[in-house]
């Protein structure tokens, strides 16, 4: 049995037929080809598959895809769809917020999310919002301070 559903991605509206059971983080990635979206954990404690569905920030590990019919969904591909980085890609590239890059994109999603809602936030403010993003290579020292920068340009 399948379930159509039909959602926008990064701007792009999609209609697909999907089994119940997909996980949105593997129709992004397999139905989408939009591999920047990761599979950490697959239990929503890693943020490596954070993406902005309807402007807030979700774990797409722990979400169908059929939850997100009829959903606006914006992944890191579709942050910056011009080509050029978005002021948070920049500053974590000039802050060296990345290491390895695989929670990158989580980070860089979640911390767009924090700062729709709060444009100048303190380093407590950014530490408190990432709890739910794990990386194990910065020691978050230079993800802090790249969210800091971008904060400062407007981002």
């Amino acid at each position: 049995m399948s379930v159509k559903i039909e959602v926008e991605v990064n701007g792009t509206r999609h209609e697909r037929e999907v089994d119940p059971r997909l996980l949105l983080v593997h129709f992004l990635r397999e139905e989408l080809s939009l591999t920047g979206t990761n599979v950490g954990c697959e239990t929503s404690l890693c943020g490596a598959c954070t993406v902005k569905m309807d402007g807030l920030t979700v774990k797409s590990c722990t979400q169908l895809a059929v939850q997100a019919d009829g959903a606006s969904i914006t992944t890191i591909e579709g942050l910056s769809p011009e080509g050029e980085l978005h002021p948070l890609q920049q500053a974590f590239w000039d802050e060296h917020g990345l290491q390895c890059g695989y929670c990158t994109p989580g980070m860089i999603l979640a911390a767009e999310g924090l700062l729709a809602v709060n444009p100048s936030p303190g380093e407590s403010e950014i530490r408190e919002s990432l709890k739910g993003n794990l990386c194990r290579c910065t020691g978050y020292h230079n993800i802090v301070k790249a969210i800091q920068s971008a904060a400062k340009g407007g981002a």
